[in-house]
Order: C-alpha cells, then structure tokens, then sequence
C-alpha cells in the first residue's frame, strides 16, 4: 500500500510538471501567433494536428501500454514534449503554418501517451480500497492537473510578455527534461503491461457501457473547447482589450478553480451507499444542467448585457458544473474498465475525448470568424445536450460488470 502510494504521488507529480507545459505551450501559440496577424480560423488550424494526432495516440497508445508498460509510455510523451518545445525556438521566418502544425503534431502526441500513462496507472496503483478510493484518487489526479494547466496558462502568457518566446520555451524544455530523469530513477518498470501481448484489434471495446461514455466525452470536449480554444481568448483580447497576461491570468485563475472543484468533486455528488462512486444518472444530470449554461451566457450578450460580467460570471459557473461533470466521467471509465485492459479501456475513451476536442478547436476558429462567440457558445449548448443524450444508456458500474 505505502509503495503504491508512493507511486502514484510520482506519477502526480510528473503529469503536473508535463501540463505545466502544455497549458504554457498552448497559450504561447494563440497569442503569439495572432500577434504575428493569424487570423482566429488560421490559429485554429495550428492545432489540427495536435488534436487529431491525440486521437491516434491514444487509440494506439493503449495497446502500446498495455504491451511495454504505462511508466515507458509516460517517459516517452515527456521527452517528445521537450523536442516539441525545442522545435518552436527557431526564427520567425521558419515559422510557417505547417511547420508549427508539425510541432504541435509532436507535442500533442506527447500530451496523450502522458495523460493516457498516467490515467491509467491510477486504476493499477489505487489498490482494493474500493470505488471511493478509486474516484478520490482520479479526482485528485485529474482536478490537481487542470490546477496545474490553468498555472501552465498564466506562465506562458506572463513569460511571452517578460522574455519572450523562444526563450520560455527553452526555460520549459530544461525543466520538463529534469522531470523526467526524476521520473525514470523513482518509478518500477512495467505498471500496467499485461502478461500476454495483446492483439492491437482489442484496443476497441467491447463493454456498451465504455462505448457510450466514449460518445459523451466526444461531445462534453467539444462542448467547451468549441469557445474556449480560440474564441475566448481573442475575444478578451481583441473585443475586450485584455493585454496578453490578463488573459493568460484569467485563465490560469478558470482552469485552477475549475481544478479545485473537479478534486473535490467526491464530496460534491458522495453516494448514500458505502464504497461506491457515481453511475451513470448523476452524469446525465450534470450534463442537462451545464447546457444551459452556455445557452445563458449567448442570450445575455444578445441582449446586450454587460459583457465582462456576464462573460466571467458565465465562466466561473461553467467551470463548477463542468469540472464536477468531467471528474464523473474520469471515473466511471476507470470503474467500466477491465483491471487487466485498463492501458486499452482508457485509451480508447480517451480517443474519444481527443477526437471532441478536435472538433471543438476546429469550429471554435471557423465558427468564431464567422458567427462570433454567440456562436461559439450557441455551438456549445448544442454539443452538452448531445452529451446528455448519450448519457442516458450509462448503468452504474456495478450493473456494467454484471452485464459482461
């Protein structure tokens, strides 16, 4: 148990010094390239890649853990993460579209064998304390991470104003490469791998249950990277009049707040039943509310409402309703999921989540070039109540596993 724990405080601690970099990395990019006179849609665009290369790893990068081990899938996504950073330091003249749509290619793959690796390793370290256990470990895991990202948010943009690009790029590569020297001498080798090498073709599911949360991922994802990747941050910045590091602090300030509220999420929906987590009711529940969230804030600035409250007002209930939805979700995969086919299971979900944010960054560039945010967020509501939809054929976990 103490080295199980011990592990998993590893694991932690390299996730979050890996999302410190995606959060910054991010950030960089949709700032500095609009500075540089990219269009919202052209911005989009630069993490195509980045989010249809984490589809594929995370299809293939399920198989690949559960074949040489969660902890070597992990340290792998940590050192493409450092080339990714490292490729973004060159002179401006190198920095075409598709130059920067190969990097972001790199970096996304990196970020989904690391989420993947250490998702996955939570259900492997949790140990027998049951499903309480189970979803404390993950809420904490996952809310603890978007802290973290939110963190990653506010140095990107407090770094590209201080020292500028290329040199917060080469700081991040250096101490993301120190972490995973750390992380190579502190974890066992193996976690995860399966005795038997699996055949890539059960990668996909063949659990209903993981089947349709996967299709609810798909939409939740889409639903708030639709106004959140793009969308948003111009919007604060060209309508707005927010400098760079206000709205890299504001969204450090969201996704740290969004953090919170997903590790505590087991205090916010604890069952009457001793040992058991969430089921699939209380997903469907969430998901009905938070559309109307969204569809809230589209109507108050249609009619003319003030915008900096009704936008950071919108956002702050959001970020509470979603986080709690999110941190459901994170569970009930890894509580749906075989013990031996964990690395596969989550992968496979996580393709899904991957593949919403895809959609999302795509439509939050083109819809808000051509719709504004109203659109965004009108795009948003529609995506929640999709999610909801799927919900409804989502059993407690118990009944997931009885039914196999």
């Amino acid at each position: 148990m103490v080295s199980s724990l011990r592990h998993y405080l590893v694991v932690t601690a390299g996730y979050w010094a890996f999302t410190v970099t995606d959060g910054a990395i991010r950030m960089l990019v949709v700032l500095y390239f609009h500075q540089l006179g990219y269009s919202p849609f052209e911005v989009a665009m630069l993490f195509l890649f980045y989010e249809f290369f984490g589809v594929v790893t995370n299809l293939v990068g399920g198989w690949l853990g559960a074949r040489i081990g969660l902890n070597l899938t992990m340290h792998i996504g940590m050192a493409m993460q450092v080339v990714a950073l490292l490729l973004l330091t060159v002179p401006d003249a190198w920095l075409s579209v598709p130059y920067v749509m190969a990097a972001q290619a790199l970096s996304g793959i990196a970020k989904d064998l690391n989420k993947m690796s250490a998702k996955a390793s939570v259900k492997v370290l949790a140990g027998d304390g049951g499903e309480s256990r189970l979803f404390r470990y993950v809420a904490v895991l996952t809310g603890s991470k978007n802290a973290l990202k939110g963190a990653g948010f506010f140095v990107g943009a407090a770094l590209l104003d201080a020292i500028g690009f290329r040199a917060t790029l080469a700081n991040l590569a250096g101490m993301l490469f120190v972490v995973l020297l750390v992380t190579l001498v502190l974890l066992p080798r193996g976690v995860g791998k399966m005795a038997s090498k699996p055949k890539f073709t059960q990668v996909f599911s063949k659990r209903p249950a993981i089947n349709w949360l996967s299709a609810a991922r798909f939409f939740l994802f889409g639903a708030r990277d639709v106004w959140f990747v793009v969308g948003l941050p111009v919007y604060l910045y060209t309508v707005l009049g927010w400098s760079f590091t206000q709205v890299g602090s504001f969204f450090a300030l969201w996704v740290i707040g969004y953090g919170v509220v997903q590790a505590g999420a087991p205090g916010f929906v604890r069952r009457s039943h001793r040992g058991a987590g969430p089921g699939g009711g209380t997903a469907r529940v969430l998901a009905l509310v938070l559309a109307v969230v969204p569809a809230a804030i589209a109507l108050g600035l249609e009619r003319g409402v003030e915008p900096h409250w009704v936008v950071v007002g919108g956002l702050v209930v959001f970020a509470v309703v979603f986080a709690i939805n999110s941190a459901v979700h994170s569970y009930l995969i890894l509580a749906y999921a075989d013990h031996d086919k964990v690395a596969m299971n989550v992968g496979f979900y996580y393709m899904a989540n991957a593949g919403g944010r895809l959609a999302g960054t795509v439509l939050s560039g083109w819809v808000y070039q051509t719709q504004g945010l109203v659109g965004c967020l009108w795009w948003s509501a529609a995506f929640v109540l999709l999610a909801a939809l799927l919900s409804w054929r989502l059993p407690d976990p118990q009944a997931a596993h009885a039914a196999v």
